[in-house]
């Protein structure tokens, strides 16, 4: 499950963000891409596992769910597709390697409270 470690990476980058500074985080918003090659739910359950005793023990992770996404060259477009089984173009069925989304895993925004004047930034 490297899951676990993609959580681990993930706490330590945020304290090495907010490092000397007198906040407490919220909430922590990541992109996350169907190709990924993470599962959504065990990077939810380590997220817990790996924040508990440290400061951003009862942040939260919100994760947007990312579709994926290909250019169509026969249609000149951006298309979404259904699921990751075929990379068909679902107009006009042309098949495309162009992956334009859903490879992310990516952290977007921080929400975090200041101590000092008990405000919500992010």
């Amino acid at each position: 499950m490297h899951e676990l470690s993609v959580a681990s990476d993930l706490l330590e980058l945020v304290q090495a963000e907010l490092k000397g500074q007198e906040v407490q985080v919220e909430s922590i918003h990541l992109k996350l891409g169907v190709l990924a090659g993470v599962v959504k739910e065990a990077l939810e359950f380590s997220f817990e596992v790996v924040t508990q005793r440290t400061e951003l023990a009862g942040a939260k992770l919100l994760i947007e769910d990312v579709p994926l996404g290909i250019y169509c060259l026969n249609c000149k477009a951006e298309k979404v597709l259904e699921g990751v089984q075929s990379l068909r173009c679902p107009e006009c069925g042309q098949l495309s390697g162009d992956i334009r989304q859903g490879k992310e895993l990516e952290l977007v925004t921080l929400a975090v409270r200041d101590l000092e004047r008990q405000e919500v930034y992010g």
